[in-house]
């Protein structure tokens, strides 16, 4: 099959896919641009699958770009096909139907996948699903009617968005994880007890500090003791990243891809951005994979200047989260280390963390805050010397800032 020739060659297709193909049009308007996508869907957004079970948007509503989005762009599209191997040395990228791509530039966007634990008697469950892209989303809502029970392992960010999207069609929900409390990576006790409290009034049950011992087809047997029925088993335990395309051609990886400040690989005109990679956190001082949105877009649109020939660079990665359950609304951001600021409410939570004389991170529960001036001071490390700290621990306000201050962050603003 003769090799089709690409200048750009992007395998995957969500977040920084999108703003990959954005960052290579504002530098280069007309060179040729391939995208493998291993759904059919059109680019959409993922976060946006719980809400879509929930009711609140549509397939079309979630699409993350407009409908002639990679016309506009000139993009060819190759949907519902997976590649399968790179060869760098040859700068050729083999597909699953037998095509053979070869670039200039290569992206490697190909996220993460999950995975089951290994429980004894799980392949026997044939209503197990994951809950991570739309096709998850559509098998689950087929199985769902009003007298089933569901049971989720895992209760993270991915089990949990999956608990408010279907807990209106269904008989029951239980969720049962080893942490002692829920969202367990982003939340501390107190915070966790507010928003586990909601899911609780929307019907939810937990069972924590415990976990799945054996499965037969319609119960869960725990490790306490105690035996979970259940019609549908939704696993949200956790993901791996998709390193293979890199790993397999011999490039760096550790748990993900590894990238620098520019989105390139340790392999020649090879690039990597999102859910799949690892990369510098600002706030800890460490590489981990961070395998969040905004992260995903910035560090895409840095791979695509740069593949076009541009200067990019994404040095300020760090943890962010903005979510919402039944109304309780959670924003988190950065490590949380150093000095503790608490404000505590029955039904509202403030933690801002300081060290080295920055703000390192914060926990915010169902507090309506402009929350985008501690996320600016952490991505940024702004000097706490700079600012009226005292003032911003209260609330975060511009007045904290110099004139000069406030003049710049209200132009990027408007």
């Amino acid at each position: 099959m003769k090799t089709q020739i690409f200048r750009y060659v992007i395998v995957g297709n969500s977040t920084a896919a999108a703003a990959a193909i954005e960052g290579i049009r504002e530098t280069d308007g007309e060179g040729s641009i391939a995208v493998v996508g291993e759904e059919k869907h059109f680019v959409y957004g993922r976060p946006l699958i719980s809400y879509y079970l929930l009711g609140a948007t549509d397939a079309e509503r979630m699409r993350y770009r407009p409908a002639d989005f990679y016309e506009k762009m000139k993009v060819n599209a190759m949907l519902g096909v997976r590649a399968e191997k790179t060869d760098p040395a040859k700068k050729m990228v083999r597909l699953s139907d037998g095509k053979v791509l070869g670039y200039e530039k290569l992206l490697v966007a190909t996220g993460s996948r999950p995975f089951d634990p290994p429980v004894k008697g799980i392949e026997s469950v044939k209503e197990r699903f994951h809950f991570m892209t739309m096709d998850d989303a559509l098998a689950l809502e087929k199985a769902l009617s009003p007298e089933k029970r569901v049971l989720i392992i895992g209760a993270g960010l991915i089990g949990l968005k999956c608990l408010e999207g279907i807990a209106a069609r269904v008989k029951s929900v239980a969720v049962v994880d080893m942490a002692g409390r829920i969202l367990p990576s982003i939340l501390d006790e107190y915070g966790a007890a507010i928003v586990q409290r909601t899911l609780e009034e929307k019907g939810a049950e937990f069972y924590l500090s415990d976990s799945v011992a054996e499965l037969e087809s319609d119960a869960a047997h725990l490790q306490s003791g105690k035996t979970v029925p259940f019609d549908i088993l939704v696993v949200a335990v956790g993901v791996r990243p998709n390193t293979e395309l890199v790993k397999d051609a011999g490039g760096e990886t550790g748990r993900g891809i590894a990238v620098d400040e520019r989105s390139r690989t340790s392999l020649p005109d090879v690039y990597a951005a999102g859910d799949c990679t690892e990369c510098f956190d600002v706030t800890s001082g460490q590489r981990k994979i961070l395998a969040l949105l905004p992260n995903a877009y910035l560090q895409g649109h840095c791979a695509g200047v740069n593949m076009a020939g541009g200067e990019e660079v994404f040095d300020n990665a760090a943890p962010f989260n903005s979510i919402g359950f039944f109304g309780t609304h959670v924003l988190t951001a950065g490590s949380y280390s150093g000095e503790r600021y608490v404000e505590k409410g029955d039904n509202a939570y403030k933690v801002l963390f300081t060290a080295d004389g920055v703000l390192k991170g914060f926990i915010l529960v169902n507090l309506p805050e402009r929350a985008g001036i501690y996320t600016s001071l952490v991505r940024g490390r702004t000097p706490l010397a700079e600012v009226d700290f005292s003032l911003l621990e209260r609330a975060p306000e511009l007045m904290a800032f110099s004139a000069g201050a406030r003049r710049e962050k209200l132009a990027r603003e408007v």
